[in-house]
């Protein structure tokens, strides 16, 4: 068997047992995830193309038996039980099996290796046998030859032409024709009657031979001589001739020996040469055999009979063939690595072969017999052949055999551990899924803790801010209001702090989602701006806030969550700056990818404050936004959905991030170091939950920092453009106040001394907000030759507090000149960050020394600040630092509410803060109270409900009074109620209250739960004016312009106006 033959075989094993292993996986998986429960919780996931596949394979695996051999197994598999029964019991079929196939497979080769092995023995024995048999017919017909030329030159001439002399040197000259003849005689036919007449012609006696073969002689005392003379017979046959090897048996009746005999007469009746059985030679002793053809007349024809060949016959010739030494001249000429013993064997006389040559002194017992044929078919000769060494180790079946064995053993391993890790698997998962159910039990434990923790936190909060803001609105003195402003303070920071640490656990379990309304993000900045002025004011450092004129007017997004990021990207920096500026720009991200108006180099006369910054383009290096296809998705995204991608960057000349912090930045509850939260206090989470509500907003984030240089911070985020068509209305109330101010300004011109390019920039912005034209100066000459030109009509100067005092002496010349202006004097402003003014006060006083306007400058501010000096527009100015309340007081005044919350100081604050502004207020401590109170026919125009009372939340209370709207509305509209019953209800101000979640759990009150159990918006508590002034717009929305007592009569007919009147409802 050849190593190709083994390969295959191997391959076709190997085949077998892969196909066996895929089966297994393919099954074993697949339904055992069915059957677990793991598919069922993705199958929403796959789609249908996953239920046609599951589908298939049910149908696959369906049948009554099937179903229950599958059911068992799978239920089953990986258990103890089937490792210790099922498992066990195949282990060990499989191991017997391999077993046996590997003791076949040694079996097998090592018989295929027997063959082979036959095979060769076999080919070399009767390879010698042929060569053999070849070489005697050779010899042979030489022999027969010889015959017919003692015919045709003895017997035919007279005188002969032969004689011994002349034979013997004819043999022995052609001895290499005959190779395996020792020797050729020839004996002549001799009659009895010529017997005497014979011996005188030859001059010796004719001797018997039968004597040397009942007495053996050795070759050294043999004589001719001594031989006994041949005893009477009919006929003789003595050698006459006789090769010079063999002269010996010259005189020798060949018809007196028994063997000799026998093989005379039968080749002068045959015609054929004739073999005698192997005998010992004379002289020799050496096993032999004579090959004896008769010589006959030559008219003798072909075709004679017997007895015509006997009477034909002249006389024999023999050649004497010595087996040994012919078989070892022929082994000798085969030159073969792999020795064989051969022997010869005559079988003519079954029962008594005769071995003609070799031994019997083989260890192996395989044995080959091939068959001599020397043209005797009375004679049957064979050579039978064997390995002279027993047969090597069959070492190519014992390491197939055992790589099998062990091929198989390790695929029983692989399964044995494959159901094991199975086994191992499905424990785990079974752990996996009890962790599961344990953590997700945690998080609503988590989540029901924080909301309690909220709930119960912010719910005195809220009664101690609001009876302390009750408290500002009371007559006080000055340290009296100093501590109300000092406990206000702390109770609203302790407010802050709760409110990121449940930001932080609702990003945490996923809960935290985006709002989509319209918003001003100037508004907002100026709003942000205000939380910091004092503080930057006091510390003397530069804040400003610049829009690109290109980001849209009115965005939709969430403004709340918007509102948060950048004050925790400004107060971070504000903690950490003591010199130098913070600044915050806004632009289009396409603005920063062409380079327009954005390059902010390191050098220190292009900054806000002329100290160096840190590169904010390595803040964005890294965005998705900037990469090489952004431009083409943005403007994809753009011109399909109105998107508007804003990108952000807060740069400070603080102290910086050390390198080796940098990588902790966004990390929880990780700060640079210990001392930074001793030194500037914080929780270390404002930033983690930047990034995560970056993310919310389809953005990124990131910074560039240098130590002891300063740090920018920068995002991006996506909303849709407010200014389409469909929010024109919101637009435009929102916008109405701004309107006003511009109004009032439009026309006039402002001229901006500044030396430093990006804060004039500033500057100009928020001028330019308040419908005012900006012209820009460097410093106070071009100021001057600016204001003195008559075409141009300067209504007011803004000169920087910095070029004031670089040179006091030329900032009061330069106030004297504007005073001699012929075509009028326009009005100077200094602005200033500082708020010691001592040296611009000490130098002009009176009524012409300049107005001061702190900076950070924001639109209202500004506008507050002309309206005051100019002497145009409204003067008044809120009393305690309240926000503008008149339109809040226009929308609630008169207007009855409902206030429901169980806490008695809720109530009382709630009820005072409408109250301020007007409402007419009736408080219910209870749902089923508000439920009854709002029952039709009733009169209020709002509800203010809390969502967590005892026996009735506000969801279940609010659900049931839209049931009951809905009981009143759906057949009045269908028009299934009788008239007496629509003039009953056609005087209801309204049929759908506006209700709106009065909550301190931040976490359950969603914009999403309201809406889906009815409620038309939410306020969380602390419950404060501030928040009622900030929904004003929502209020408007929920309340409409009149009020509900005003309203007109309602029938169903009218649902168009209704919607009109009550905007979506």
């Amino acid at each position: 068997m050849s190593f190709l033959h083994v390969l295959g075989f191997g391959l076709k094993v190997g085949h077998v047992v892969l196909m066996l292993c895929c089966w297994l996986i393919s099954v074993i998986p697949m339904n055992w995830l069915i059957n677990f429960g793991i598919m069922d919780a993705k199958l929403d996931s796959l789609g249908d193309g996953g239920k046609l596949l599951l589908n298939w394979w049910e149908k696959i695996t369906s049948g009554n038996s099937c179903k229950i051999h599958h059911h068992h197994y799978y239920q089953q598999i990986g258990s103890k039980r089937v490792r210790k029964t099922w498992w066990k019991k195949l282990l060990v079929a499989w191991i017997v099996f391999w077993m046996i196939v590997s003791l076949w497979i040694y079996w097998y080769m090592s018989s295929q290796a027997t063959e082979k092995r036959k095979e060769s023995l076999a080919s070399m024995c009767d390879e010698r046998a042929r060569m053999l048999q070849d070489q005697f017919n050779v010899s042979m017909n030489h022999v027969q030859a010889m015959s017919i030329l003692i015919s045709t030159f003895h017997h035919g001439k007279i005188p002969s032409a032969i004689d011994q002399k002349t034979f013997a040197m004819y043999t022995e000259r052609t001895a290499f024709e005959r190779p395996l003849t020792s020797g050729v005689a020839y004996a002549v036919r001799v009659l009895h009657s010529e017997r005497e007449q014979f011996e005188k012609q030859q001059g010796w006696t004719i001797k018997r031979m039968d004597t040397l073969e009942q007495n053996q002689v050795h070759k050294d005392d043999y004589a001719v001589e001594n031989l006994e003379p041949s005893p009477v017979q009919e006929e003789y046959a003595p050698v006459i001739f006789a090769q010079d090897i063999i002269s010996h048996v010259v005189s020798v009746d060949m018809l007196s020996g028994k063997e000799d005999r026998e093989n005379v007469l039968r080749a002068r009746a045959s015609g054929k040469g004739v073999l005698t059985a192997p005998f010992p030679l004379l002289k020799t002793n050496r096993l032999g055999v004579i090959l004896t053809f008769a010589v006959y007349k030559t008219d003798l024809p072909s075709n004679a009979t017997p007895n015509e060949r006997i009477q034909a016959t002249n006389g024999y010739l023999g050649g004497v063939f010595d087996i040994e030494s012919l078989v070892e001249k022929l082994l000798q000429q085969l030159a073969s690595k792999q020795t064989i013993l051969v022997n010869v064997y005559d079988f003519t006389n079954l029962s008594h072969p005769i071995s003609m040559y070799g031994s019997d002194e083989s260890r192996d017992e395989l044995q080959h017999v091939s068959p001599l044929n020397f043209g005797d078919p009375f004679r049957r000769h064979e050579m039978r052949c064997r390995f002279k060494h027993k047969p090597p180790w069959p070492w190519l079946a014992i390491t197939t055999a055992v790589g099998t064995l062990v091929i198989a053993l390790l695929v029983g391993h692989i399964f044995h551990a494959t159901v094991n890790r199975i086994a191992k698997v499905e424990d785990d998962y079974h752990e996996m899924m009890e962790l599961k159910k344990r953590a997700e039990a945690a998080d609503v434990a988590k989540s029901q803790f924080l909301a309690t923790v909220s709930h119960e936190i912010r719910t005195p909060m809220n009664g101690v801010l609001g009876m302390l803001h009750m408290l500002m609105d009371t007559d006080l003195d000055v340290t009296q209001q100093d501590y109300v402003t000092t406990a206000q303070a702390s109770g609203k920071a302790l407010v802050s702090l709760i409110n990121e640490v449940l930001d932080q656990a609702k990003i945490e379990s996923g809960k935290l989602e985006l709002e989509a309304v319209t918003f001003d993000l100037r508004a907002i900045l100026d709003d942000v701006l205000s939380l910091f002025s004092g503080k930057s004011q006091e510390r003397g450092i530069e804040l400003a806030v610049y829009i690109s004129e290109r980001v849209p007017e009115m965005l939709i997004g969430d403004p709340g969550r918007f509102r948060k990021l950048s004050p925790n990207l400004m107060g971070n920096s504000i903690k950490f700056t003591e010199k130098g500026h913070i600044f915050l720009t806004v632009h289009l991200v396409e603005e920063v990818r062409d380079l327009i108006e954005v390059e902010t180099e390191l050098s220190s006369k292009n900054t806000l404050s002329g100290l160096p910054v840190a590169d904010r383009h390595r803040s964005w290096a890294r965005f998705k936004a900037f990469s090489q296809d952004a431009p083409t998705m943005a403007m994809s995204s753009s011109s399909s959905s109105d998107l508007i991608s804003l990108i952000v960057s807060v740069e400070d000349t603080g102290v910086g991030i050390p390198p080796e912090a940098q990588p902790r930045v966004f990390t929880p509850f990780m700060q640079v170091g210990p001392s930074i939260s001793r030194t500037h206090g914080g929780t270390g989470i404002g930033l983690s939950i930047s990034k995560c509500l970056v993310g919310l907003m389809n953005g990124e984030i990131g910074f560039a920092s240098v130590p002891k240089i300063g740090s920018t911070f920068t995002f991006t985020a996506v909303f849709t453009n407010g200014s389409s068509t469909g929010h024109e209305m919101t637009n435009q109330q929102m916008n109405n106040q701004s309107g006003a101010a511009s109004s009032e300004f439009r026309g006039m011109t402002a001229l901006v001394i500044d030396p430093r390019p990006v804060r004039a920039k500033v500057s100009r912005c928020h001028i330019q907000r308040l419908g005012i034209t900006v012209e820009v100066a460097s410093d106070l000459n071009q100021g001057f030759a600016i204001v003195s030109v008559k075409s141009t009509n300067i209504d007011m100067v803004l000169l920087e507090q910095e070029v004031w005092d670089k040179d006091l002496s030329n900032s009061v010349v330069f106030l004297d000149r504007l005073r001699s202006i012929d075509h009028g004097s326009p009005k100077l402003f200094l602005l200033t960050n500082s708020v010691s003014l001592t040296r611009a006060n000490s130098i002009v006083r009176g009524a012409d020394a300049p107005s001061i306007i702190m900076k950070p400058l924001r639109s209202s501010m500004l506008a507050a600040s002309l309206q005051r000096a100019m002497g145009i527009g409204s003067k008044g100015n809120s009393r305690n630092g309240e926000l503008p309340s008149s339109s809040l007081r226009n929308l609630l005044l008169g207007r009855k509410i409902l206030v429901v919350d169980d806490n008695n100081v809720n109530l009382r604050v709630a009820a005072g803060a409408l109250k301020k502004y007007g409402a007419n207020v009736v408080c219910a401590d209870s749902g089923k109270k508000a439920i009854s109170l709002l029952k039709p026919v009733h009169s209020f125009d709002a509800c203010f409900m809390d969502i967590q009372m005892p026996e009735m939340d506000g969801f279940e209370a609010t659900r049931r009074i839209r049931e009951m709207e809905r009981s009143i509305i759906n057949p009045i509209q269908r028009g299934e109620q009788c008239l007496s019953a629509k003039k009953a209800y056609e005087n209801i101000s309204s049929w759908h209250i506006p209700i709106l979640a009065m909550t301190a759990d931040v976490i359950q009150a969603t914009h999403e739960q309201c809406l889906k159990c009815g409620m038309d918006g939410y306020v969380s508590k602390p419950f404060e004016a501030e928040q009622l002034y900030r929904e004003e717009d929502a209020l408007g929305f929920v309340l409409g312009p009149e009020s509900c007592t005003d309203r007109i009569k309602m029938v169903p007919s009218l649902a168009a106006p209704i919607q009109d009147l009550f905007g979506r409802w």
